[in-house]
């Protein structure tokens, strides 16, 4: 379950959606996917060891605690969180930009197209209101399901160019090799990547936390990372450029033109489905964070407070709410322009825990608290680098939405603080 979480987590609307966006990228989209894949192994190598020597307790504030403080700690979990209730928003307009393929109507926009995304958040809200096995038995028969078109993708690629029949790949009309167009597709690219660490943010739910985590968080990350390289860009190859910027859903338009209209349609609903699935995930994890904060006192007591199946259900509602404001208030945008947006916000805030963990791996190995070799301090490095200049790419408007969203959670902090030291 633990690399279903991840996987499921990562395979999501990204690798579905993104060749649109890629596209005119050309040459730097295949180059961003490799800088990306590499610097997500370096970050997943050091969260394995964090996960091995902090097993316990909700990553985004256990690893930067542990290393630089507990206003830290909350900082970096308060973000985290607000980039779980933003990708639910985010998978909830994918799943809708998908089944506009069997529904065109869908594809307008519009009221009525944001309340039946917010009907697809609330419906798994109320799954994982059910308990976090059974959330996690969505997610293994969704991770199943949402395999097939990413697989697929690959084999009939490679039975087109078997029997001859395969399109000449083309890169005509796309940007020149650039840093600068290679950090835009890099920043795109983690995106899809976003989730590989999702079982160390589940620690208190897992046994044996300090052996399965470290491996479900490699095994999830090299895995979906494969996969991606070869399959987004198998689609990126052999499908024109103005075919992949016109189209809603990049996969359910290569098996429709290559394969047939009806294999288009199918791959449509799969690929909603994996959105569907991944919104699982992610509503998952933003009920996790807060319970852990709210535990700890950093939150009001309302916020660790359980069901009956040991589930949050006020930081669920409350998170839910919060992804459909962002949905129902951005509609008017469209889904691609909505989808675009949402995804450098996502990324850029999400990137935070991965910066401010790579330097608690540094900290903690110099310290002493980690033993590590120095190979493991070049990738931790490497890591940290990655992640910084993702946030880079990710563009002004979206980090500065990100660094607000943070920031708003100080003034929290600083009132649960001044509150623990009055009843002190």
């Amino acid at each position: 379950m633990c690399v279903a979480l991840g996987m499921g987590n990562m395979i999501g609307s990204g690798v579905f959606l993104l060749p649109r966006d890629l596209a005119p990228l050309g040459w730097n989209a295949v180059i961003g996917w490799g800088v990306s894949i590499a610097g997500t192994l370096c970050l997943a190598v050091a969260f394995a060891r964090l996960a091995k020597r902090l097993p316990t307790g909700c990553a985004t504030y256990t690893y930067a605690a542990a290393a630089f403080g507990p206003g830290t700690g909350f900082i970096v979990a308060w973000s985290y969180w607000i980039s779980c209730w933003t990708v639910v928003a985010t998978l909830a307009v994918a799943a809708i930009s998908n089944l506009s393929i069997l529904v065109p109507a869908l594809a307008d926009g519009g009221a009525s197209t944001a309340l039946i995304a917010i009907g697809f958040i609330w419906f798994f809200t109320l799954v994982n209101l059910m308990g976090v096995r059974r959330a996690g038995g969505a997610q293994l028969l969704t991770l199943g399901l949402k395999l097939i078109p990413v697989v697929g993708a690959v084999l009939v690629a490679l039975w087109l160019w078997g029997n001859g029949a395969a399109p000449t790949p083309t890169m005509v009309g796309t940007q020149p090799v650039s840093l600068d167009n290679i950090g835009a597709a890099a920043t795109l690219t983690l995106f899809a990547l976003l989730g590989f660490e999702s079982a160390c943010v589940v620690g208190d739910r897992v046994r044996e936390p300090e052996r399965t985590i470290p491996r479900a968080t490699i095994i999830a990350a090299a895995t979906t990372g494969l996969l991606y390289l070869l399959s987004c860009t198998t689609v990126t190859l052999l499908l024109p450029l103005e075919t992949l910027e016109a189209s809603n859903a990049a996969y359910a338009t290569f098996f429709g033109t290559l394969v047939g209209p009806s294999a288009g349609q199918a791959v449509a609903l799969f690929a909603a489905i994996a959105a569907l699935g991944a919104l699982n995930g992610f509503v998952l994890l933003q009920g996790e964070i807060p319970r852990d904060l709210a535990h700890r006192g950093l939150l009001p007591p309302i916020f660790a407070r359980d069901n009956r199946f040991a589930v949050p259900w006020f930081t669920q509602i409350v998170s839910s709410a919060l992804a459909s404001f962002v949905v129902y208030a951005n509609y008017a945008r469209g889904l691609a322009e909505l989808f675009k947006f949402m995804v450098l916000v996502t990324t850029s805030t999400a990137i935070i825990f991965y910066i401010v963990g790579a330097l608690a791996a540094l900290k903690l190995e110099r310290s002493g608290a980690i033993k590590a070799s120095p190979g493991f301090v070049a990738l931790t490095l490497l890591g940290f680098l990655y992640s910084c200049w993702a946030f880079y790419g990710a563009g002004w408007e979206a980090s500065l939405w990100s660094l607000g969203l943070t920031a708003a959670g100080l003034p929290i902090y600083l009132a649960m603080r001044r509150a623990r030291s009055a009843a002190a």
